[in-house]
């Protein structure tokens, strides 16, 4: 295959190199990454907090790319749901942007009275030195509510260095409000963005089995809550690869273990139930634990049988974001026969890739920030019938012939939690077995 000779050790066939995957590099210039930008990073981690007002300091262009890029959902304030920008033209490149960035923040505060307000400043502003600090403490202090800079030009970085902006953004609220007193059996959910609404099956599950949730961050976020995070006793990290810094930084600061979890599969979404059960070292939260999993597990494993039997011996290949949400959905197929021959991720660390081959087939290809050259070779080389990916990836797919999951955080359908498992499992069902591909090629 044709692969960069630079990015050699950072692709691995299971049983055939012995070499340690390579990961936590920059992405090699001229290979084309899938990955994001620093500014876009920081915009999708802090979106979902609905009643803060969100403002792009920077061309028009930045604001319509990440407009709306998570399917949030909100169960009240709709303020995130809104693009703001400051529309920078070539007056305020060489002029400075700072009165346009002042007179832009009146002007929404006044108007939709938002809680707090982010201010993201793009390229552009990195290059022309706008002081947006200094304009966020002077409207602070006239309009009596945070303003917190965002400091997150594209080209410092990538799309992970945006989570690290996001999460420092983040910590400039924790802790602003309440006393220090840590509310018993008490958690925040970190990292789960409510795509499709499936933070309440989540908030749903903890609640039956006795545990307080104090925030949740950032999806369906508010910023009282946020403003109080530091009251609860445990922080359960979902999405790791965007909010672990977030979690660590809140332990070193305000002593809260964190537990790392997925919500994606059965095995995966009944572990995060039980481990805080553990953590607590409840009985009682136990128990209500191992009813509920007893329940959601025996009405769903029938529904699956179906969905089992017609996609055994069914091929897929994964590339996500994250690497957790690749190691569940290696599980998650399995469970419906489904084995996969390709895996990897734009932001797996060394743990997650270990993971990853362990409970990967022998001959699997495991790949770190890959390109759409090498991922459509590798997906034709281990014939899949399916490509589990986001929107980059999808027309990879359709030009190869073959099905396509959305799995990234533009999708519309909830797939975490025991729900989520059947509406995975129908997904892929649906797309695999389409008659449609009855006039493709079988050989790629």
């Amino acid at each position: 295959m044709d692969i960069l000779k630079e990015r050699g050790n950072q692709v691995v066939t299971k049983g055939l190199d012995e070499h340690e995957l390579a990961c936590d590099k920059a992405s090699l210039a001229g290979s084309v990454s899938q990955r994001a930008c620093v500014f876009c990073g920081s915009r999708v981690v802090l979106y979902p907090i609905a009643d803060a007002l969100h403002l792009i300091h920077g061309p028009i262009g930045c604001a319509a790319y990440t407009w709306d890029i998570r399917g949030s959902l909100s169960s009240g304030p709709q303020i995130h749901r809104l693009s703001f920008s400051t529309d920078l033209q070539e007056k305020q490149v060489v002029f400075g942007g700072e009165k346009t960035l002042k007179s832009a923040l009146i002007e929404l505060i006044d108007q939709y009275q938002p809680k707090a307000a982010f201010v993201y400043s793009t390229c552009i502003v990195g290059l022309i030195g706008d002081d947006v600090e200094a304009v966020c403490r002077n409207v602070s202090k006239e309009k009596g509510i945070d303003i917190i800079p965002v400091q997150a030009p594209g080209f410092a970085g990538s799309k992970k260095d945006g989570y690290k902006v996001a999460c420092d953004a983040l910590m400039k609220l924790i802790g602003t409000m309440g006393t220090n007193e840590t509310i018993p059996e008490s958690i925040n959910i970190i990292g789960d963005f409510n795509l499709a609404g499936e933070l309440y099956l989540l908030v749903d599950y903890y609640k039956k089995m006795g545990v307080k949730i104090v925030a949740t961050i950032t999806g369906d976020g508010r910023v009282d809550d946020i403003r109080q995070a530091h009251k609860a006793a445990l922080n359960i990290v979902q999405c790791s690869g965007s909010m672990s810094n977030l979690a660590r930084q809140m332990e070193a600061k305000y002593h809260i273990p964190f537990l790392r979890v997925s919500y994606f599969g059965i095995e995966d979404m009944s572990e995060a139930l039980y481990e805080v059960a553990r953590y607590f070292n409840s009985k009682s939260m136990m128990d209500k634990a191992i009813a509920l999993v007893r329940q959601e597990v025996g009405d769903l494993i029938p529904k699956l049988a179906f969905y089992k039997n017609a996609l055994t011996g069914k091929k897929a290949a994964i590339y996500v974001g994250g690497a957790f949400k690749a190691i569940s959905l290696i599980k998650a197929l399995r469970m419906i026969g489904v084995q996969t021959v390709v895996v990897g991720s734009q932001t797996g660390n060394k743990d997650d890739y270990k993971i990853m081959q362990d409970i990967s087939d022998e001959g699997t290809i495991l790949v770190d920030d890959t390109n759409p050259l090498e991922l459509t070779q590798f997906v034709k080389a281990k014939k899949a019938d399916i490509l589990i990916g986001g929107v980059k990836e999808r027309p990879i797919a359709y030009k190869l012939g073959i099905g396509f999951c959305d799995h990234n955080h533009e999708r519309k359908l909830a797939l975490a939690g025991y729900e989520g498992m059947l509406n995975f499992a129908r997904e892929v069902y649906a797309t695999a077995m389409s008659p449609v591909f009855q006039f493709t090629k079988t050989d790629h």
